[in-house]
């Protein structure tokens, strides 16, 4: 069941869902807007390998803007930090984003209850657009869990992505061990 402005106020009320900086006038009838920060990356090499660090670049999206190019897999992050601590999250583009050609999720559209940081965004587009740091980027939508929680990703062991961050986080793939 998908959490409705009432129940998203209810859930910042009592603590269990988190979002700085928060402001009213982005809620919406079953969601919360979220906004593109100031920095993006992209990785150093052409070819990516799972098993390796993939390293990357950090780009400033000046105030005029910067144009996203197709075939290149830009990483960018969400201007709101959240927490969640009794729904699981998912992260949606603005339906006048994918207008606009861009995805900003390729995978990873599903938090987990417990996430507590600011929001990697795996962005692609299929023609150049100039994007500004600040933009409505995505909308997260909230869901009810069923049954008591056993292991909470902010606490799990091993959880490659709870270092609190401003900026993009590269794929972790590389510590997992398979």
């Amino acid at each position: 069941m998908i959490l409705s402005d009432k129940k998203i106020l209810e859930g910042i009320a009592n603590k269990e869902i988190i979002i700085e900086p928060f402001n009213r006038e982005y809620l919406g009838t079953n969601s919360y807007d979220v906004h593109l920060g100031k920095y993006l990356a992209v990785y150093k090499e052409h070819v990516l390998d799972a098993k390796k660090h993939n390293e990357i670049e950090e780009i400033e999206i000046p105030e005029e803007g910067y144009v996203l190019q197709p075939g290149t897999l830009y990483l960018g992050v969400t201007q709101e930090y959240t927490e969640t601590h009794n729904a699981v999250p998912f992260l949606e583009g603005k339906s006048s984003i994918g207008r606009l050609g861009i995805d900003i999720h390729a995978t990873a559209g599903k938090g987990d209850v417990g996430f507590c940081n600011t929001w990697t965004l795996e962005i692609s587009c299929v023609q150049p657009v100039r994007i500004y740091a600040g933009m409505p980027i995505g909308q997260l939508i909230y869901f009810t869990v069923e049954g008591d929680i056993e292991n909470y990703y902010n606490k799990k062991i091993g959880a490659k992505y709870n270092q609190r961050s401003i900026k993009p986080v590269e794929s972790m793939m590389w510590k997992n061990k398979w």
